[in-house]
């Protein structure tokens, strides 16, 4: 496979998979903290993500988001909210995605 169009993780996990392993623990010990639900911990890593114009990090998180059970409008709400931080590149780079995701797989009502 064409590294461009690889999974950046997967990459990452082939090329260095002792720094992956322990990158995975810092996350899986961010998951299993108490403090923030995890509905609301994928809409702040959205919002993060889309500050910085990650695309491919808002459409790989906003499936885990509608999962915790967050909403299109929590989505786009959380998208929206950086344009106080980074100005209008994070929404207009990341809202299609995000979207997108709505448009194509059946959602239940009410999201």
């Amino acid at each position: 496979m064409d590294t461009q169009q690889e999974n950046p993780m997967e990459l990452f996990r082939r090329e260095a998979p002792e720094v992956a392993a322990a990158f995975n623990g810092l996350i899986m010990s961010l998951v299993a903290s108490k403090g923030i639900d995890q509905k609301t911990k994928q809409l702040i890593y959205i919002a993060m993500k889309a500050a910085n114009g990650d695309e491919a990090a808002v459409r790989a998180h906003v499936p885990m988001a509608v999962k915790a059970g967050a909403t299109r409008q929590e989505v786009v709400d959380a998208i929206l909210m950086t344009l106080t931080v980074s100005g209008i590149r994070g929404v207009v780079s990341c809202l299609p995605g995000a979207i997108g995701y709505f448009e194509k797989i059946p959602v239940p009502e009410g999201t």
